[in-house]
């Protein structure tokens, strides 16, 4: 019960009513300090050739530490769509696009009436919440699930396209949300952390996870090796003219003949008058 609340209370405070709302933004992990920093990342892509099938997404969010989204309940749902409805990616708006969850079946021939009891979690959760649209799923080759998120699109008989859930082929281009679980000793990252600005509110209600610095100096260093070179390349032309500059200032010519000039005043015969 006090994780349901908890929940509540992160969804409550990322868009708080008088208070700005907190952007979220894609490829972040965005974690909630209120209860104990569980933490999610929406990965949206805008462009449609960068899109993911469902095991790419699912070994993407595995290699980081985590795994594609599960639900436990509608508080958490709640919250997961509070995050959509903030999602942000700088100099673009954000487009009509799915989102892989880390729902899915492996059965090969079951009726339609069997089928939606076989879908199961990705990362092994045992929770029973769905959130099926209007005759979902549909079964047959689709065998994954997405998140709608499609705003702009017609609604249908089970209403807007946003946030209830659709199976899909497994194979098709969606975006992804991944879940982190809270670690038990968790290392030292690079987090900013967000206050609401209401009047006497205490509570550290959103913490933004950065990717660490040696990923970021990777971004920084690879673009400015050409420059460096050149930078090296010119600095050792210059040193090298003005080496050959000064041997030539020294060097005397073989065929130049040698001149000696007498410290004493040269006595010249004079004639007597």
């Amino acid at each position: 019960m006090s994780r349901v609340v908890s929940l509540l209370l992160g969804a409550a405070l990322l868009c708080f009513h008088g208070a700005f709302c907190r952007r979220v933004v894609s490829g972040q992990k965005v974690c909630f300090a209120d209860f104990k920093h569980l933490c999610y990342k929406m990965a949206y892509f805008h462009e449609l050739s960068s899109r993911v099938s469902f095991q790419e997404a699912r070994l993407a969010c595995e290699s980081e530490g985590g795994a594609l989204l599960s639900l436990e309940n509608e508080a958490e749902q709640k919250l997961i769509e509070s995050m959509l409805q903030n999602l942000t990616k700088p100099g673009i708006g954000i487009s009509d696009s799915d989102f892989w969850i880390g729902l899915w079946r492996n059965g090969q021939g079951q009726t339609s009436g069997a089928c939606p009891d076989l879908y199961q979690w990705s990362d092994g959760s045992s929770s029973q919440y769905r959130n099926w649209y209007t005759d979902e799923p549909s079964c047959g080759s689709e065998k994954c699930v997405v998140m709608y998120h499609q705003p702009t699109a017609n609604p249908g008989l089970g209403g807007p396209y946003l946030y209830q859930w659709n199976d899909d082929r497994c194979n098709m281009k969606h975006n992804y949300i991944c879940k982190y679980e809270p670690e038990i000793n968790p290392t030292a990252p690079v987090e900013k952390t967000y206050f609401t600005n209401q009047p006497g509110d205490t509570h550290q209600n959103v913490v933004v996870t950065e990717a660490g610095i040696i990923p970021n100096l990777i971004y920084v260093v690879i673009p400015t090796i050409p420059l460096l070179l050149l930078i090296l390349v010119a600095f050792g032309t210059c040193c090298f003219q003005m080496l050959h500059k000064s041997k030539g200032r020294t060097k005397t010519s073989p065929n130049q003949s040698t001149l000696w000039i007498s410290k004493s005043a040269r006595k010249e015969s004079g004639m007597e008058v």
